[in-house]
């Protein structure tokens, strides 16, 4: 059982293997759709992991081909100024983004040209005998029921996964959920005659300290835009003008962008939505059922690599499957090896709003980042700064943390060194003068 980007990569995977691979989806097939539903965060940031996984399947080229590069953060200030901090000032190395529902479209009509991959829509999950590898669905709208038999059931179906619900009931399943008080609302920037109204090839930030907004690109020319910020600073806001007065206090570059009529309609449209992380251990029971993705590692979007994270799951799951051990071997070797790192990345995603929102405009942040960038071209391969390794290498995420940690300690004894020497030598200057006067 699959769903959406991670399963249906999984799906084309386990065919390639020589698999018969049934996937299942709770939606309807979204090529059939003219829009996608707005709020769903349409653009995905695609990165180094996600791109050796789309290459394993023979789909990087064609993914990138109509992706957008975003080689850095543009940042906005409160006046409406920008600066830009790049991403990879060495090696030019950049984000992608990449519309949901064309990647979503590329992977299912890779999934129709393997005769050993049957897709089956708006079939809705309703239980499940793991021991027995029995499924039992809903056919939508008629609510017709259907049982299954899997010999390997793959549940790749979200942060609210209904496969994980019955893996929290088996013994020995370790689960912990937490939201954030923030919550998201999605807004855009529409295309002008046809135009970006903004530079395109950037990720565009306005930080204010405990709130924040972003902007990604989309193939029609337009700016999927992501306001974040606590629930109470949303529950501020209930009138038209109180909108306005914010957008014109907070993001004033913004309001001819995205228009007022357009800014109010969306804004009050819908609630904003909760942010959640989800870490769990283990991710398989015996050699009967596996979760992949948000399923088992939800994370909140703030490094882009929710996506990436689940595509690499794959890369890791078929290096192992490739070994040919026993199935629960395998299984049991992919969580000992991935849940690390799973949880790493999430603890990371939970930093990166931190920066985002409020360290990028700080001068601090800015020398660290001069700095990193110095060593780096000095020492490329001694030392890779910390958003380097998460979004421009494969090194496993609990790596990238031991990696800035040490460079931190490095840098730590530099500056006090530098201190102590600056003291001694303001000490020796006043004693000559002291001495000598």
């Amino acid at each position: 059982m699959f769903r959406s980007t991670v399963g249906s990569l999984a799906a084309l995977n386990f065919a390639r293997m020589g698999h018969e691979v049934e996937l299942y989806e709770y939606r309807e097939d979204l090529r059939k759709q003219e829009y996608y539903p707005h709020g769903r965060s349409i653009n995905l940031a695609l990165s180094a992991r996600g791109r050796k996984a789309l290459a394993a399947v023979g789909l990087e080229q064609e993914v990138l081909s109509t992706a957008i590069p975003m080689r850095g953060r543009m940042l906005h200030n409160l006046r409406g100024q920008t600066s830009v901090v790049l991403y990879d000032p060495c090696h030019n190395q950049c984000l992608y983004s990449v519309g949901r529902k064309q990647i979503n479209e590329l992977l299912l009509n890779a999934c129709d040209k393997f005769p050993n991959i049957s897709c089956h829509f708006e079939h809705k999950l309703v239980g499940a005998n793991i021991n027995e590898g029995q499924l039992e669905f809903r056919l939508l709208p008629e609510q017709q029921p259907l049982e299954v038999q899997a010999d390997l059931i793959v549940g790749c179906d979200g942060a609210f996964s209904s496969l994980r619900q019955q893996l929290v009931r088996t013994p020995g399943f370790n689960y912990s959920q937490e939201y954030i008080n923030t919550g998201y609302l999605e807004l855009c920037i529409p295309a002008k005659h046809g135009e970006f109204q903004m530079p395109p090839n950037y990720l565009h930030i306005w930080p204010r300290d405990s709130f924040m907004m972003i902007a990604l690109p989309n193939q029609d020319k337009s700016f999927t835009v992501t306001l974040s910020m606590p629930f109470e600073k949303f529950a501020e806001i209930k009138t038209h003008e109180q909108l306005l007065d914010f957008f014109r206090l907070n993001f004033v570059d913004t309001l001819p962008l995205i228009g007022q009529e357009q800014l109010i309609k969306d804004f009050f449209k819908t609630r904003p939505q909760h942010l959640v992380s989800i870490k769990c251990q283990p991710y398989h029971y015996q050699d009967k059922a596996l979760i992949l993705g948000d399923a088992a590692h939800a994370m909140v979007p703030y490094y882009g690599q929710g996506m990436n994270t689940g595509m690499e799951d794959l890369t890791l799951l078929c290096s192992i499957l490739d070994q040919q051990l026993p199935l629960d071997v395998s299984l049991a070797q992919f969580t000992e090896q991935r849940w690390p790192d799973a949880h790493a990345i999430c603890d990371l995603a939970m930093y990166n709003y931190v920066e985002m929102r409020d360290l990028t405009k700080r001068l601090s942040f800015r020398c660290r980042k001069w700095l990193d960038t110095m060593l780096f071209r000095l020492f490329p391969t001694k030392w890779v700064p910390l958003y380097n390794s998460v979004s421009f290498s494969s090194m496993p995420y609990s790596q990238c943390i031991l990696n800035r940690q040490w460079q931190d300690r490095v840098l730590g004894k530099a500056l006090n060194i530098t201190l102590f020497t600056g003291a001694l030598a303001g000490i020796a200057g006043a004693f000559y003068i002291r001495r000598f006067r």
